[in-house]
C-alpha cells in the first residue's frame, strides 16, 4: 500500500519542476540565488523591486517566493501581506521565505507570524537552497506517506512491520495532545522529534520522516512558529489516517 501527500521522502533533495520568484534589489545576491536554484533544478525567474514582485506573484503561479526583506517599492513582508489578501493572485498559496544579510528578533518573530516558512540569511550555501526546495516538495500531492517497502526493508517481514505500525499510532496519537505543551519546551520537543523520526524509519512513514526533519531545523533557528507547527500537524493526522486503513 502506498498513500501520497504532497511531502517529499526525507532524502529527497533535487526538486521537480518547482518555480521559484527570486526578488532582490542587491544583482549579486539576485545572481547567486537564481543560479544556484537552476543548479538544483528549480526554474527561477528574478526580479529587482517589490512591485514587480508582487504582480508577477499575482499574476504567474510560482511554488516558492524568495523574497528580500528590504527592497523599493516594498519588501517581503509588505509583498506577502497584499499577495495572501489577494484570493485572484496565483501564487496566493506559494511558499515564502524572506531573505535578509541581517535582521533583529522582534523583525523575525512577525515575518514568521506573517506566514513564512522559513528566514534564509544571506550570504547562504548551496545546501540552504536545497533546504528551502524541500519545503516545497512538502507542500505537494506526490510524496508517500507510507511506503511498504521501505518499511519491510527495516522491519524483515510483514507481521512485524504491522506490529511496529500499532505502536507508531499509538505514539502519534499520544503525541497529537501533547504538541501544545511540547512547542514551549524546544529542549524536549527536539529529543521527542529524533526518536519519533526512527520509529517513522522503521514504518516507512517517509512524508512525516521529512517533517520531521524540518521541523528540526525550524525548532533551532526559529522556534515553534505556528506555521511549523501546522504542517507538521497536519502530516501526523495524515500519517495516522494512513495508519488506520
Amino acid at each position: 500500500m502506498k498513500v501520497h501527500l504532497d511531502i517529499p521522502s526525507a532524502a529527497s533533495t533535487k526538486p521537480a519542476c518547482v518555480r521559484v520568484l527570486v526578488a532582490d534589489d542587491d544583482p549579486g545576491s539576485r545572481r547567486f540565488l537564481g543560479d544556484g536554484l537552476r543548479s538544483l533544478g528549480a526554474e527561477a525567474q528574478a526580479c529587482a523591486d517589490g512591485e514587480t514582485a508582487l504582480q508577477r506573484a499575482r499574476s504567474e503561479t510560482f511554488d516558492l517566493l524568495l523574497l528580500d526583506c528590504r527592497m523599493p517599492a516594498g519588501g517581503a513582508l509588505h509583498i506577502l501581506n497584499n499577495l495572501r489578501e489577494d484570493p485572484q493572485a496565483y501564487s496566493a498559496d506559494a511558499v515564502a521565505v524572506a531573505t535578509s544579510a541581517e535582521l533583529e528578533a522582534a523583525d523575525r518573530r512577525d515575518l514568521l507570524a506573517a506566514g513564512f516558512s522559513e528566514i534564509l540569511l544571506k550570504p547562504c550555501s548551496l545546501a540552504d537552497l536545497q533546504r528551502m526546495l524541500v519545503l516545497v516538495q512538502a507542500a505537494r500531492p506526490d510524496a508517500c506517506v507510507l511506503d511498504d517497502q521501505a518499511a519491510l526493508r527495516s522491519s524483515g517481514d510483514n507481521t512485524t512491520m504491522r506490529a511496529l505500525r500499532m505502536l507508531l499510532r499509538e505514539e502519534l496519537t499520544q503525541l497529537s495532545g501533547e504538541l501544545e505543551s511540547l512547542s514551549r519546551d524546544i529542549a524536549g520537543f527536539t529529543d521527542r522529534l529524533h526518536r519519533l523520526r526512527s520509529s517513522c524509519g522503521f514504518c516507512g512513514a517517509t512524508a512525516l520522516s521529512a517533517q520531521i526533519v524540518l521541523l528540526q531545523q525550524h525548532l533551532l533557528q526559529h522556534g515553534a512558529s505556528p506555521p511549523a507547527m501546522t504542517r507538521f500537524r497536519t502530516a501526523l493526522e495524515v500519517t495516522v489516517q494512513a495508519l488506520d486503513r
